[in-house]
């Protein structure tokens, strides 16, 4: 356990914060940092094929050692951490066996990390839990399943007598601002389906998760001198408040859950003249989900006419992306492959937790790139934030599922 605990530090020390706003790939340069130091470290545990490319995506072979045909299985994970909360300096701290009570992260800032809000933490009574030191994130996303994999992979070199077929891990930049797929060259991976371990909760198994657009709305306006605005001044500022202010209001992410989809307004800035809002669309229906969207153009439609002649133009322009799509449709016609992740789970006395993800996955843009990638927990909890911990027996049971799912593929190719 130490030696995991040890890696996931080695980790998440390293600043690698992405930045949406970078068109680069990786987004910074600091992911560079950790990427590097994997590629090395994956050299000296005696993986094969080790590879960085120029966008940083880093790939690696754990080679067959039985005689008989298995299909090539992958392993995913992503090094970036997300720029919702910083990542630089992160300070781990370790609290064993957990008394189920209040964990003090910083005394000098008063921030604590409690059971009667994160009442998931009660799941992990005399478990090890590594916490922040309540300034930072702490990275399990997805440190956590980058130690898993490196883990799970040094594992079955160590012990031959672990019959497998060739394996394939992939480690990638910038998933967290939703480009961890957008250069993945799954040809030269090479695998027949993969997994990535990006879940949260240990259980975890997840191949359903939301259809997703971003939209950006411009709003204009008219600035004249407030004192004699009477009939001229138009304020894009309240022309975008008002607009939200007809989104379906218990459609949002804080009343919401299970496959219920929102609407989420995650930006607003602006002035008299011109004022910016960004939302995100999620739904796991594809019926539902174009609905949203169709909703989003009849509002803008409906403010245009309105304001037209007074206007003499458009008064607001919006723009609409899908960013990701369900991967359910890509991975139900293979669904041995979840299966073979639940009955490893259950081999290893882990309750298989199936549900759909309430966001995104790289396995989600991987899928209809050709290679259908389920996910599984990594173990972490509370991503993106101050209040981001991860119990180091989940982080060996992902290890251990990671090394019984390619056991059990090689026993279904041997049958």
């Amino acid at each position: 356990m130490q030696h995991i605990i040890d890696r996931f530090i080695s980790y998440v020390t390293v600043d690698t914060e992405s930045d949406p706003n970078s068109e680069a790939t990786p987004s910074t340069a600091k992911q560079w940092d950790l990427a590097n130091q994997l590629v090395e470290e994956l050299k000296q545990i005696g993986l094969e094929d080790v590879t960085i490319d120029d966008n940083a995506y880093i790939m690696a072979t754990v080679p067959s050692n039985v005689d008989f045909e298995v299909p090539t299985i992958g392993f995913i994970s992503h090094f970036d951490t997300s720029p919702d909360f910083t990542g630089a300096n992160v300070k781990p701290q370790i609290v064993e066996n957990y008394d189920g009570k209040d964990i003090v992260l910083n005394k000098d800032l008063n921030i604590v990390l409690s059971p009667s809000y994160f009442e998931d933490l009660l799941l992990y009574k005399g478990q090890t839990l590594i916490t922040t030191d309540g300034t930072t994130l702490l990275g399990a996303d997805d440190k956590a399943g980058i130690t898993e994999i490196v883990s799970a992979m040094e594992h079955l070199i160590k012990n031959p007598d672990i019959k497998h077929g060739k394996i394939r891990i992939g480690f990638t930049p910038d998933e967290e601002i939703g480009r961890g797929a957008h250069k993945f060259d799954v040809a030269k991976f090479g695998a027949d389906y993969a997994y990535t371990m990006d879940g949260s909760q240990i259980g975890e198994l997840e191949y359903e998760n939301f259809n997703a657009a971003g939209v950006k709305l411009i709003f204009k306006g008219k600035s004249v001198h407030p004192g004699y605005a009477k009939g001229k001044m138009i304020n894009s500022m309240l022309l975008a408040n008002k607009f939200i202010s007809k989104l379906p209001k218990k459609e949002v992410p804080e009343k919401t859950t299970g496959y219920e989809g929102f609407f989420h307004v995650n930006h607003l800035q602006g002035s008299i003249e011109e004022t910016e809002v960004q939302l995100i669309i999620r739904d796991h229906s594809m019926k539902k989900y174009k609905e949203r969207k169709k909703l989003i153009e009849k509002m803008v439609k409906k403010f245009n006419k309105k304001y037209a002649a007074k206007f003499g133009e458009d008064i607001v322009v919006a723009e609409i992306n899908d960013q990701y799509f369900n991967m359910k449709e890509k991975v139900e016609p293979v669904m041995h492959i979840v299966h073979i992740a639940e009955q490893a789970m259950k081999d290893l006395g882990i309750k298989p937790l199936i549900k759909a993800i309430r966001g995104g996955t790289d396995g989600s843009q991987l899928s209809y790139m050709g290679l259908p990638c389920p996910n599984i927990f990594a173990g972490g909890h509370n991503f993106h934030g101050k209040y981001e911990y991860v119990p180091v027996e989940s982080m060996v049971k992902a290890t251990e599922v990671i090394v019984r799912i390619a056991e059990l593929t090689a026993q279904r190719a041997e049958k």
